[in-house]
């Protein structure tokens, strides 16, 4: 490449970080260590440019390297999981244990992915992004180049430097194992509409801020879901979600709820009552999901000192 081909090439590297690092988030199942890699991506992007021969886009190169580093990091063998991915359901009035590591846990993504070409909305889903973490990682890869960023095979293959027959195998064994897992196609129930989620989220929001459990238990689906991040502890269904709240996490009563976006799915800031009594210090970031018309999953995340400023929510509120 010549020096103004360089240049104009070198300007255009950084309007790729954002789909990038969501390519990388589902890729990891962490937004920390997405972004981490994507930056790692924009350095070895940056120090091979002159070298960049144009054979392939500049898109398909710059996901070559972003692949490669992505790979690197899952030389390991960790998998992140969300708690119903290593634990049975348990009662809603038990206690929810110790604790684990935060590198165990799906992460989630502050807004949603409009890079994604194929099914943007539900290919960033928490069950999605974790049901990708049971992929190898070159079959993950895969996948998510074909069937949510829309590359051609021959664009794979270029990129993986193996044959269209082969990608197009990986892609199949992909798919069969996220029917398995019952996140193939990626929403296994009806797609709520934005008018439809925007009115639900309003009425859980007002519904948790005043612990109204007859109006929860009309917005919950029959079999919902609440996980509880970094403990192993989950629920299933309305009448152990009550027992819950109203039983070990009753002190969630007064709540102050603050909308943001995650993962493509409405999201609040959940702030609890201080103990001093002066006003509402952060206690979890509540992600929830529908099908239909019915709330069908929360996850809240404790991790807040982390969190919290990473969705743009305040550290206290009055």
């Amino acid at each position: 490449m010549d020096d103004t081909a360089t240049q104009t090439a070198a300007d255009t590297i950084e309007g790729y970080r954002g789909e990038l690092t969501g390519y990388c988030y589902r890729m990891l199942g962490s937004y920390n260590e997405a972004e981490d890699a994507v930056q790692e991506a924009m350095v070895r992007a940056w120090r091979n440019l002159a070298r960049f021969e144009g054979r392939s886009s500049l898109r398909s190169w710059l996901y070559r390297i972003a692949t490669n580093v992505c790979l690197d990091v899952l030389a390991a063998g960790r998998r992140r999981a969300l708690p119903m991915d290593l634990t049975e359901p348990s009662p809603g009035a038990t206690p929810p244990g110790a604790p684990q590591d935060a590198s165990v846990w799906i992460e989630p993504c502050p807004g949603d992915d409009p890079a994604a070409a194929v099914t943007a909305g539900e290919s960033v889903r928490l069950a999605f992004v974790a049901a990708l973490q049971y992929l190898p990682p070159k079959q993950r890869a895969t996948l998510i180049l074909r069937d949510v960023l829309d590359f051609s095979a021959r664009e794979v293959a270029e990129l993986h430097g193996s044959t269209i027959a082969s990608v197009n195998s990986a892609l199949q064994r992909a798919r069969a194992t996220m029917a398995a897992h019952h996140a193939y196609p990626a929403n296994p129930g009806p797609r709520s509409s934005d008018d439809v989620r925007r009115a639900l989220a309003e009425r859980y929001a007002t519904a948790f801020a005043r612990y109204d459990m007859q109006e929860l238990h009309m917005l919950l689906h029959v079999d919902a879901t609440l996980c509880l991040p970094p403990y192993a502890k989950w629920m299933r269904g309305v009448t152990d979600i009550q027992a819950w709240l109203t039983g070990p996490a009753v002190d969630c009563r007064g709540s102050r709820l603050i909308p943001t976006t995650a993962n493509d799915t409405p999201a609040f800031g959940q702030y609890r009552r201080s103990t001093d009594g002066t006003g509402y210090a952060p206690w979890a970031l509540q992600v929830v999901e529908f099908s239909g018309d019915r709330i069908a999953g929360i996850t809240a995340f404790r991790d807040t000192d982390r969190l919290f400023p990473l969705f743009g929510l305040p550290d206290r509120v009055t």
